[in-house]
């Protein structure tokens, strides 16, 4: 499994990476809340630990950001704070769970595996339609064979594979796949349906992405011969 962890306190940062690793994970450290933004939007993982407190941008803020994009990995805060309202801020700000500063290293795994188990129990790990199948754990594409897709990819892909023979026009994916981002366009959306298009190729599946540049895209099985 594969955690970001979001922390500006290197020791405790470096502490909390051993920790996780002894156990089996593979961790992915980062010192403030706008490089978690980016490694989320770049990589896929089973959970994201976040402290509040952080520079450039807070954990709170990254969390909205996060979950603007349709990400649902599950994310456990850490936090100095303890008032009751703060705890009611991080949840509201889409986290799924809390921890105390000073904290247990036990608890913090504990709490790590409760988060991972009830997410695998409620969301689908694979999608598949026609000759597709979608592995959204691995960020896997497979037909004759298999490819790597990115986290944003693997979102749209599983946009598509679930509305089959739908339009979807650029601006409707932008609002889904890009809400809040000021420099996205339909020419970005157009490179990831251009991605999307090479890969269903490169893999042998007889399925489409119909559309042009700035219009409506469609998920379907292409004429056979």
């Amino acid at each position: 499994m594969k955690i970001l962890l979001a922390e500006d306190e290197t020791d405790l940062a470096d502490v909390v990476t051993a920790m996780l690793e002894h156990s089996g994970y593979v961790v992915d450290a980062v010192g403030n809340g706008q490089e978690a933004v980016e490694k989320a939007r770049s990589e896929a993982y089973d959970a994201i630990i976040l402290d509040i407190m952080m520079p450039v941008m807070d954990g709170l803020s990254a969390v909205q950001e996060i979950r603007k994009s349709g990400d649902t990995t599950p994310v456990l805060f850490l936090t100095a704070k303890t008032e009751v309202d703060d705890r009611i801020a991080g949840l509201d700000a889409g986290a799924d769970d809390y921890l105390t500063k000073p904290f247990a290293m036990g608890e913090l795994l504990a709490r790590v595996r409760a988060m991972t188990r009830r997410h695998g129990e409620y969301t689908p790990k694979v999608v598949t339609l026609q000759d597709l199948t979608l592995d959204m754990s691995r960020s896997e594409l497979s037909c004759r064979n298999s490819i790597s897709l990115a986290v944003r990819e693997t979102r749209m892909m599983e946009h598509f594979m679930n509305n089959p023979e739908i339009a979807f026009s650029s601006e409707e994916l932008l609002e889904k796949f890009w809400k809040g981002e000021a420099q996205a366009d339909s020419e970005v959306v157009w490179m990831y349906i251009s991605f999307l298009r090479n890969k269903l190729r490169a893999i042998g599946s007889k399925m489409i992405i119909t559309g042009e540049q700035g219009g409506e895209y469609i998920l379907k099985q292409g004429m056979t011969t």
